[in-house]
């Protein structure tokens, strides 16, 4: 509603004419102080010779032409309640009507009746479905939590794709397995889980798996596998990447690295060439900033308690030699003890 519309409260009125009259007895001319203010001069004239004046304004004599008649109002609450369309939306209910040659109101004009009604909530008898967060998993000692996804890798042909699987240890960050396909496939990511599970030596129940929502994620074929390798399964919300962040962060550290220009593959042979060696900087080169910049290997094989007391004692060593320089103590160098998955509100 525009300034010259809105209605004002007693207060709103108060407070306008106290602003108007100090920007007056400060030398503003009334029309100008007037037009920074939401009421026009006229009202405030008014205003002023009436204080406790009420808006006398009742509203449009008719209603709107275009307004919905009672039976029409009925008509669509007893359509949108229906057991065919309860679970469905405004959009979605006009058009599978004009399919049937049937129209009594557009959709803004459905939502708004709606909402009056406070039927806007799930309509149907039985409960709407609830998406709960995932539990929240933690990891205080490698091969205890994997996470694992699957990203898109462009080609020179314009729209099509390989594809990286990897998985990640939540604790150390290290990648435990990866491969370039041309082809997404459940079978392929058996292949990836099992490889990794035995290279690393996984124990039944040691270890629990976290990923998205994605066919070969949920496919039966690594179900099966898992079962029989005693690894438990744990999934994200339907659309939440935030659910599996730390793959997320993992994927878009390995693509955006300055060592190549605009990442696009000729060959799936190439791809897999370029990400071995990506890996194999990530895994062994890369100072890793979650896990006290020391490497995921090195945090994966147990080294970084070592490496993180060398760098306390050179940090000691320099401070006791000018301790002028150094208002607090030295940086954190304790390793990270626990590392949590979707932690609980």
């Amino acid at each position: 509603m525009g300034r010259r519309g809105r209605r004002h409260s007693s207060a709103d009125r108060e407070l306008i004419l106290a602003i108007f009259t100090e920007a007056v007895s400060n030398g503003a001319r009334a029309n100008q102080a007037a037009e920074l203010l939401p009421v026009a001069l006229r009202t405030i004239r008014r205003w002023q010779l009436d204080p406790k004046a009420c808006d006398a304004r009742k509203g449009p004599r008719r209603p709107p032409r275009n307004k919905l008649t009672e039976d029409e109002r009925t008509k669509l609450l007893e359509i949108a309640n229906s057991v065919e369309f309860r679970d469905r939306s405004p959009k979605q209910i006009v058009p599978m009507l004009l399919d049937r040659g049937v129209y009594i109101a557009c959709e803004s004009s459905m939502y708004r009746v709606l909402r009056e009604q406070d039927a806007m909530k799930h309509r149907g008898a039985t409960k709407p479905p609830t998406l709960k967060r995932p539990r929240e998993l933690a990891a205080t000692a490698p091969n205890q939590v994997w996470t694992w996804d699957i990203t898109y890798l462009p080609r020179t042909i314009r729209g099509s794709f390989f594809y990286m699987y990897a998985a990640v240890d939540l604790f150390s960050r290290k990648i435990v397995g990866w491969r370039v396909e041309e082809r997404e496939s459940g079978t392929l990511a058996c292949d990836l889980i099992e490889q990794a599970a035995c290279r690393e030596g996984i124990q039944r129940g040691q270890l629990t798996l976290h990923a998205d929502n994605g066919g070969p994620q949920r496919g039966a074929t690594l179900h099966v596998l898992l079962e029989s390798l005693g690894i438990e399964r744990s999934f994200s919300r339907p659309s939440q990447s935030n659910d599996n962040p730390f793959i997320e962060s993992l994927f878009k550290t390995l693509k955006y690295r300055p060592q190549r220009g605009r990442m696009c593959f000729e060959s799936v042979g190439e791809a897999r060439e370029f990400f071995a060696a990506l890996v194999d900087w990530y895994n062994h080169r890369h100072l890793h900033s979650a896990i006290r910049f020391v490497s995921p290997d090195d945090r994966h094989r147990g080294r970084d308690r070592e490496l993180l007391d060398k760098r306390r004692r050179v940090l000691e060593v320099a401070k006791a030699a000018h301790p002028e320089r150094w208002s607090r103590g030295i940086r954190d160098l304790d390793p990270v003890e626990v590392v949590v998955l979707n932690p609980a509100a």
